[in-house]
């Protein structure tokens, strides 16, 4: 059994030490096209992908490989499936997550669903792509504790993975090419056929009565949570203190921007597939949506620098009863159990 490392937590300033390290390019790429090993529902924006790193069934191939890889901690029993985990949506099942050494963090690891749109990345927006994203768990002391060059002389060792490295990029594992995969096969991690998706592509019996009650509220003005979880992917990428308590420690967003306004402000995640990725919010305080939707409907736990759209909410139970059966009609069955998301030396076994 692998460990599991806690979730990205200290990238202040991440975009620029980055640089330094040969993943520089463009740190906002233009969107391209989905590469052949990506499939994107018709109904999905185009996904977006940085010119000098297309996605192919190679380099997505190799990122997957490298994502179950426990080579890539100091210990050789971490991997970065240890706390992203398929069956929970890739997320992590505890609060923080357990890294080298029993070492804990102090964020809880984010499901890894549809981050290809995502325009920033870490629950502070401390990434601007998911090249640069994939560094900071590999580095992080409190995860991995290791560095690129450190995993590249050992990937190198390996004959047969650096010759995957050479078909998909046509160089030996580096400091670039390590965190070009990754980002390739999170790129592919894409979730488009929940209940909602196929109701609202025509088949009205895909969701229960109880279901469009609670999408009728999800989209109102009695919920309100159209404000921030919007869109295709259920998220406006954008930050917000949504309630946290008052005393919390962690400062969010203004770890990077040293702005009080952006205090205890955080990534609004995407709601794909969350009825399987508690516990929730960016500590993994709450362990139950059913708790998640008392704290919103309750206007928040008092944080002074709480957003003012949350405000106390009139819901009944019958209300509640209804947004919770709406948010479990967003899980896709079919992305928490597709084989070409799971660990390739498990499916050889089972083969």
């Amino acid at each position: 059994m692998t460990r599991r490392p806690p979730h990205r937590s200290t990238a202040r300033l991440l975009p620029l030490l980055l640089l330094a390290v040969g993943c520089g390019g463009n740190p906002t790429p233009e969107p391209g096209p989905a590469g052949p090993a990506i499939r994107v529902p018709s109904d999905f924006p185009p996904l977006p992908a940085p010119e000098d790193n297309l996605p192919t069934p190679e380099r997505v191939a190799l990122g997957r490989r490298l994502f179950y890889d426990e080579r890539l901690s100091r210990t050789e029993e971490v991997s970065c499936a240890s706390c992203h985990q398929q069956a929970r949506a890739f997320a992590d099942p505890d609060p923080v997550s357990t890294g080298v050494l029993e070492r804990t963090g102090t964020r809880n690891a984010s499901a890894l669903v549809n981050l290809a749109w995502n325009t920033s990345f870490f629950w502070h927006g401390g990434a601007p792509s998911l090249e640069l994203q994939a560094i900071e768990p590999i580095k992080n002391s409190l995860e991995m504790d290791m560095t690129l060059a450190e995993v590249a002389e050992r990937l190198a060792a390996d004959g047969e993975l650096a010759s995957a490295f050479e078909t998909a990029y046509a160089a030996p594992p580096s400091e670039y090419t390590i965190p070009r995969a990754l980002a390739s096969f999170v790129r592919s991690l894409v979730s488009g056929d929940s209940a909602f998706d196929r109701y609202r592509r025509g088949d009205r019996r895909a969701m229960s009565a109880a279901a469009e009650r609670g999408q009728a509220l999800f989209e109102g003005e009695s919920a309100e949570c159209f404000h921030c979880h919007v869109g295709f992917n259920f998220t406006n990428n954008g930050f917000r203190n949504n309630g946290i308590e008052p005393d919390d420690p962690d400062v969010g967003r203004a770890e990077l921007t040293l702005k009080p306004s952006d205090e205890g402000k955080f990534k609004v995640p995407t709601l794909r597939n969350v009825a399987v990725s508690a516990p929730y919010m960016h500590g993994g305080s709450l362990a139950t949506l059913e708790e998640v939707i008392d704290q919103y409907a309750r206007g928040g736990r008092g944080h002074a620098n709480t957003d003012p759209t949350i405000l106390p909410l009139e819901l009944t139970a019958e209300e509640k009863s209804d947004l919770l059966e709406f948010l479990r009609a967003l899980t896709d069955t079919e992305f928490l159990e597709n084989p070409d998301h799971a660990d390739p030396e498990l499916n050889e076994v089972e083969r």
